[in-house]
């Protein structure tokens, strides 16, 4: 393994990091496993760039210096507003992030932040709230009858001993009280919990291409290695945010755990794989000749512009067979373990709300979550346990 070298968008996500939350430099570089010195000189960079004087000058201030001063002030006041506006919407919503959600926290804080800030905060028309307002006594209407048509949907589903979902629910109500959307139904009983009994299915984010011919399976379920960079196995899955999706690329090395390369976008297009492995690649040093990566055979590991990359990093392609998770369950594990730690009691409105999130975790993940598998060591502390333990027997041989 070569010295890391660091991406522009690591560094910027490390200074992010650090402004955020407020801990220590020191104690940021520890759980990055970067050197401080280095993260400091980020950061005062970042400061300096950001800084209306430049570099630091001395000397007083000239009235358009004065000015650009006031202004960036403003500006941050403003942004310290937002963020404390986001911070209790995340509070109030509760899981709850539909647009009658935004209007009802709007309704309650406009006389604390104003209507024009909540609206600009919350991506939502200032114009739209107040036809909100206006339509109060339609919306108590439609409460009451949608209280009604619940209660005739509980019964229905109680008679069947639970086991009618939304057709058949909606077909009983129409013999019995006339026409009724399917989609109304299907909403009460979202709303109050009310399922029929069925197989439930997970969403999918493996997609074979039939097209391409796999490359061999060299791993047969054995994962794992003797040392780093021996073999690496990788994966997508889906996060939520707001009212879409965002997706996850990882490359775990099979000998530590250790999510050596990573990727977070809002598609799930080869790029997305691409960039996990060119992520990992740079966290290896750039050398990472006769690695062998295994995957499942969905369209984006098949594809060229992933072959391509690997080809000219001399990646040693591997896939397991089309729909076993075994034949990859590492990454399938370890993606288990994201959402129940990462994800649990969580809901992040915004992109750069959730790439944060993920990238403490996994900094977190590397450096200090003991792993079972490892003796109760964390990924990074394990790798180092193995150079040392080689380097001794070196010294003894």
């Amino acid at each position: 393994m070569g010295t890391a070298r660091y991406s522009g968008e690591f560094k910027r996500d490390a200074v992010a990091l650090v402004e955020s939350s407020g801990r220590r430099i020191s104690s940021v570089a520890r759980e990055l496993g970067v050197n401080p010195e280095s993260l400091r000189q980020w950061v005062a960079r970042s400061r300096a760039a950001a800084s209306p004087s430049g570099a630091g000058g001395e000397g007083p201030l000239n009235p358009e210096e004065r000015e650009e001063l006031r202004r960036l002030r403003k500006q941050v006041r403003e942004l310290e507003l937002e963020k404390e506006i986001l911070r209790k919407a995340a509070a109030y919503f509760q899981g709850d992030g539909s647009m009658t959600g935004r209007w009802r926290f709007i309704s309650d804080h406009r006389h604390l932040y104003g209507v024009q800030r909540l609206c600009r905060v919350l991506t939502v028309s200032a114009s739209g709230f107040y036809r909100w307002t206006a339509a109060a006594a339609a919306r108590a209407a439609r409460r009451a009858a949608d209280e009604d048509l619940a209660a005739s949907i509980a019964e229905i589903h109680e008679e069947s001993n639970g086991a009618y979902g939304v057709p058949r629910v909606t077909r009983e109500i129409r013999e019995r009280h006339g026409p009724v959307n399917h989609k109304r139904v299907a909403r009460l009983m979202r709303e109050r919990g009310l399922a029929g009994r069925h197989l439930r299915r997970k969403a999918r984010t493996t997609v074979a291409d039939k097209s391409v011919p796999p490359a061999p399976d060299l791993v047969e379920r054995a994962f794992e290695a003797p040392a780093p960079d021996v073999r690496w196995c990788g994966d997508i899955t889906y996060l939520p945010v707001g009212g879409s999706w965002m997706y996850l690329a990882t490359v775990i090395d099979m000998h530590s755990r250790r999510v050596v390369g990573w990727s977070l976008a809002e598609h799930m297009q080869a790029g997305l794989v691409v960039d996990a492995v060119t992520s990992a690649v740079e966290a290896r040093g750039g050398d990472v000749r006769g690695v062998v990566f295994h995957s499942d055979r969905g369209a984006q590991y098949t594809s060229a512009a992933f072959a391509q990359v690997c080809c000219t990093h001399g990646i040693r392609r591997s896939m397991g067979r089309v729909g076993s998770s075994y034949d990859n369950a590492l990454a399938e594990s370890f993606f288990a373990t994201l959402k129940r730690e990462l994800l649990y009691g969580s809901r992040w409105l915004t992109r750069p709300e959730a790439r944060m999130a993920v990238f403490a975790w996994m900094a977190w993940y590397n450096r200090s979550r003991r792993h079972s598998a490892l003796g109760y060591r964390s990924p990074v502390d394990y790798e180092r346990h193995h150079a040392s333990t080689i380097d001794n027997l070196g010294l003894v041989a």
